[in-house]
């Protein structure tokens, strides 16, 4: 049998030596052996019986309670650390529903009141390509016009402006996808229509002077002039571009023509 003294239990069981001399002196846990130096030994039975009153302790019972559990003479090591498990079970299913509960709140606040802050806007850019990218943006539209995109993005929360980042790169992949098809087809303006939508989500309406549509045409010009707008993985593809710019060229000068011909109805 292996006997440990006090200090040595003390830092197996993560405890200090005084709560081991207090056990003692309620004589919850007695050491099995004392030396003619009167130092404490404790054997095997002694570290079954110590997890015992550390689990109780876990379990937030008093030490006089645990006192009158481990002596009484019916007491079941084995049904005992059963009853433990299952208690523990019980309580990490507890907490770990209230963990659940904690971060729903949580991504729920931050969804809808949390603001973001200027970094989180241009998260994925390297430093230097997300104020170029601002400047370029500031110089084409007016910074008046690009500050109030940013509050109005800002005012989103982090789940919301996720979830218009995620819907954009989803778009971008179905364009890419699409590159071989008819820039005019049914399909491809489909998408496009999905595109002017988001950009406009990123943008607001007043942008282009409150023309939207004339600003996207400006940038669909600019991503054929500019191949970075439309790189990918740090690739260029003019294809691409000009697949791009042809298809919202023409979704903008199909909606241009058909407000002319619904003004000209009207009159």
């Amino acid at each position: 049998m292996s006997f440990y003294p006090v200090h040595k239990l003390a830092k197996l069981a993560g405890i200090s030596v005084r709560t081991l001399h207090h056990y003692d002196r309620l004589g919850l846990l007695k050491p099995a052996v004392r030396t003619e130096s009167r130092y404490r030994l404790y054997g095997d039975q002694e570290l079954l019986l110590l997890q015992q009153i550390l689990f109780y302790k876990e379990l937030d019972f008093s030490l006089e309670e645990i006192l009158q559990m481990v002596k009484d003479p019916n007491f079941d090591q084995l049904q005992a650390l059963q009853n433990h498990r299952h208690a523990i079970e019980t309580r990490r299913n507890r907490l770990t529903r209230l963990l659940e509960t904690i971060d729903k709140t949580v991504s729920k606040l931050q969804g809808e009141n949390a603001m973001l802050i200027d970094e989180e806007l241009y998260a994925g850019f390297p430093k230097d390509k997300a104020e170029a990218y601002r400047n370029e943006a500031v110089e084409k539209y007016g910074s008046q016009v690009i500050e109030e995109s940013e509050i109005k993005l800002r005012q989103l929360g982090k789940t919301n402006f996720d979830q218009l980042k995620a819907e954009q790169e989803e778009i971008a992949q179905t364009l890419a996808a699409m590159a071989n098809q008819d820039p005019a087809s049914v399909n491809v303006q489909e998408q496009v229509a999905r595109h002017y939508a988001n950009i406009l989500a990123f943008w607001g309406k007043s942008v282009g002077g409150g023309n939207p549509l004339e600003a996207y045409k400006g940038l669909a010009q600019l991503y054929v002039d500019n191949l970075r707008f439309t790189s990918r993985n740090g690739q260029e593809n003019p294809e691409f571009a000009a697949f791009l710019s042809k298809a919202m060229t023409y979704f903008v000068d199909a909606r241009l023509n058909g407000k002319k011909s619904r003004n000209r109805d009207i009159k």
